[in-house]
């Protein structure tokens, strides 16, 4: 049994991960990243549209600050989120954007004077002040009361990699390449590592850590039309789950991106349409203000889905033989605009759709895109019921997102999470309880439990194949799990997973190489893959409500009296077929924004009890609070900067707010 030892573990190398490495590494630990791919090959390269921070520099950022971007994160995860955690994210966004300028991003700036866009399909023009001029500009996005969304052209995240895996680089973190975890070495209530496989040999390996960290993204490869990457199968929360002690949370908030291309559903980003891009139908009707006046195209983007489908549903989509879809218009931007600042949609648009979207429109359907759900965790990333054991980024349920999320804070997740996290983990590793020996009687019985595993799948003779099944997974997904959803019919999708999932214990591997074996790996991660496909439609049959991404059309109301909680999936039985469900409820009291109406659709929820308790507590504070600064106000509400590393405690500076 060959062993690798290092203080801490981090399974994941993009964003997240490697941003948590830095943090770690910069406290003077040793740290080991384990990636299925070079880093320079994540998925965070994938993200386009940009990065969310209150940095209130552009004209139409004015008046912005972390109370805002607070209330839009609260309000766009429809109460679902824990609002201690997104104090915590909006207040260290700035810091975090502001950090990887100085690491080498070169996000677009603010150029002073007159300069036209584009603002509900009219052009005006924006004079930009010359106070502002030089520093970090944004763009909008949907479901934002600002323009708050800093960028780099439409190559954000891979510009956001680049930099941070040469960081990464220059502080000397070791990263193992094409290396994938297999199982958690745990006794049930500490993690002492992993156990992982080399894709090129074969070999299986003992990570020996003091503490984990699971930052390997999210699950939209469940899904048979998604706009994630191959490797994004959600398999770090899947070993977590595995080890019967750790929770996964909120796995049915699954969100839909409004525009993947057709057919290929490879991701437009949302920066087309905070660019002025609009959304059309079959009949070149503009349809997003009938439904949504204020926002239009901008809403929270399981609205703006759902509005998609429904419309399609209404005989207003253009009828392919890949199926219906409707049309992003993004001509009235121009080719300038285009060429520099959505140059990789231009490109995306010509060889995968062989148009031109400078004069033609881009065919568009909602395809899956982010997982809410992952690993739960308390607020400094750490695991409740597993010790040692951490998780950050789309992994993860923070729960910065509740059930959906606006675009832009995932990509600002990353960072800001993996420097809280990174912090939390160094904090660990020093304290006494962080400093356990590692039992290697325990490393030995996971080793052989794994090795045995794949002999078994090697050897067994049963007639499924592992391709096939995923195949009919992702087929039930997106057909049943989807968009729009039914007790019935998720009824029907957690009987045909269950089946597939006892036909995964029947797998036949038709070749047998040594070393790299493609199909081993397929066979071993698609029975991983149905027990988190169960978590998502169990989950979502069970909530008998509509929240964010979740819609029920036999259930269309919010409602909190019954709902106001967090769903907890375990599986303590291997043997089992579905997943143990609890619920984790969110405390009304303890909340600075009380659950109130979204701002989209008809006021129509059920409120929670304590609702009206807890705004009059509120009104009455504010009151006595009138006139005092706005952090006085926001303490008095809710205090949450003592969660923070004290380094990210300090005010942001704005043009409007000097420290001085």
């Amino acid at each position: 049994m060959k062993t690798v030892s290092t203080e801490v573990l981090v399974i994941g190398g993009g964003l997240a991960g490697l941003r948590t490495a830095v943090g770690v590494a910069r406290r003077g630990h040793d740290v080991v990243v384990l990636s299925l791919v070079p880093p320079k090959r994540s998925h965070s390269a994938a993200a386009m549209g940009g990065m969310q921070a209150s940095l209130g520099n552009a004209a139409k950022g004015a008046g912005d600050s972390e109370d805002v971007h607070f209330q839009d994160t609260v309000r766009g995860g429809d109460w679902g989120a824990d609002q201690r955690v997104v104090r915590m994210f909006a207040h260290v966004a700035p810091k975090a954007v502001r950090e990887l300028a100085a690491w080498g991003v070169p996000w677009n700036r603010v150029r002073a004077g007159e300069h036209p866009v584009v603002i509900n399909g009219e052009r005006v023009v924006l004079n930009e002040p010359a106070a502002a001029h030089g520093l970090i500009t944004a763009r909008d996005f949907g479901g934002t009361k600002k323009w708050r969304t800093t960028f780099v052209s439409d190559g954000t995240g891979h510009s956001m990699l680049y930099t941070m895996t040469d960081r990464a680089i220059a502080q000397g973190i070791a990263v193992h390449e094409r290396r994938e975890a297999l199982a958690l070495i745990h006794d049930g209530g500490r993690c002492h590592g992993a156990i992982v496989r080399d894709l090129i040999t074969g070999e299986l390996v003992a990570y020996l850590a003091q503490a984990t960290c699971i930052a390997t993204g999210g699950y939209g490869r469940l899904y048979q039309v998604t706009t994630n990457a191959v490797i994004s199968q959600g398999i770090g929360a899947a070993i977590a789950l595995d080890t019967g002690a750790v929770a996964l949370g909120n796995m049915e908030a699954v969100q839909f991106h409004p525009t993947g291309i057709v057919p290929a559903g490879i991701l437009v980003t949302e920066g087309c349409r905070g660019d002025g891009g609009l959304l059309r139908d079959v009949d070149g009707h503009r349809f997003m203000p009938d439904y949504e006046p204020e926002k239009k195209e901008l809403a929270s983007r399981d609205v703006v889905s759902r509005r998609m489908e429904e419309h399609i549903r209404r005989g207003k989509g253009a009828r392919t033989r890949y199926g219906d879809h409707l049309w992003l218009d993004i001509t009235l931007l121009g080719p300038e605009h285009i060429h520099k600042r959505l140059r990789e949609v231009y490109e995306i648009c010509r060889y995968f759709l062989g148009i031109d979207p400078t004069t033609d429109w881009i065919p568009v359907r909602p395809a899956q895109h982010y997982s809410m759900g992952g690993i739960r965790t308390a607020h400094d990333g750490h695991s409740p019921t597993l010790k040692g054991l951490f998780a950050c980024g789309e992994a993860a349920c923070w729960d910065l997102h509740g059930f959906n999320r606006l675009g832009g804070n995932s990509v600002a997740e990353t960072v800001v999470a993996g420097a809280i996290v990174g912090d939390a983990i160094a904090d660990w590793c020093e304290s006494p309880a962080g400093n356990a020996s590692i039992p290697l009687g325990l490393v030995r019985e996971h080793w052989e439990r794994e090795h045995a595993g794949l002999r078994a799948l090697l050897e067994g003779r049963g007639e499924e194949s592992p391709l096939g099944l995923m195949a009919e997974m992702q087929k039930i997904m997106t057909d049943q799990v989807c968009v729009f959803r039914t007790g019935p019919v998720l009824q029907m999708a957690v009987d045909e997973l269950q089946q597939l999932l006892q036909r995964s214990r029947r797998i036949g591997l038709r070749s047998h190489p040594s070393g790299a074996h493609p199909e081993l790996a397929d066979a071993y991660r698609v029975q991983k893959m149905l027990r988190l496909a169960l978590c998502v439609a169990y989950g979502a049959l069970m909530r008998t409500e509509s929240r964010g991404a979740h819609f029920r059309e036999d259930h269309p109301r919010r409602d909190d009296r019954e709902w106001l909680k967090r769903t907890l999936a375990t599986w303590p039985n291997r043997g089992a077929t579905l997943p143990t469900l609890s619920y984790e409820p969110l405390d009304v009291m303890q909340m600075e924004l009380p659950p109130g109406w979204r701002g989209y659709g008809a006021r129509d929820h059920i409120d929670h009890p304590d609702t009206p308790r807890r705004a009059a507590q509120i009104e009455a504070i504010e009151a006595g609070l009138a006139g005092a600064a706005r952090a006085a106000r926001q303490a008095a509400l809710m205090p949450f900067l003592e969660l923070l590393p004290p380094w990210l405690r300090g005010r942001n500076e704005r043009l409007a707010e000097p420290l001085s």
